[in-house]
């Protein structure tokens, strides 16, 4: 009982990982991008806690992220697939997105 209760709290101390890409398309490309965004995350699962893409209002800019269980979950989920996938995305940059990692330190959910 004790082990139990001591795993869940480990478990709740445990903090995830946001992937962010920031970036900007082309002229009129940010449709065809979120189109591929979603089809290449569909390929990810163990580790992979969700995601989301957001569009600055009128523009074709954009912010990606990826949350994840932890750093190398990002690394077990790379594949072929999806490799492929953000080459067909890659094209439609204005120039390379930045991107860096960050811990959740902290979690609100709505009541």
């Amino acid at each position: 009982m004790l082990g139990e209760v001591m795993s869940e709290f480990m478990d709740f101390l445990k903090h995830k990982f946001a992937y962010v890409a920031q970036g900007e398309f082309k002229p009129g490309k940010f449709d065809e991008a979120e189109q591929l965004f979603a089809k290449a995350v569909a390929t990810y699962n163990q580790g992979f806690q969700g995601s989301y893409l957001l569009q600055e209002p009128g523009t074709d800019k954009g912010i990606a992220v990826l949350l994840w269980e932890g750093i190398a979950d990002m690394e077990a989920n790379k594949n072929a697939e999806c490799e492929e996938i953000l080459k067909q995305m890659s094209h439609l940059f204005v120039q390379a997105p930045t991107t860096k990692f960050y811990e959740v330190c902290s979690e609100v959910r709505a009541a």
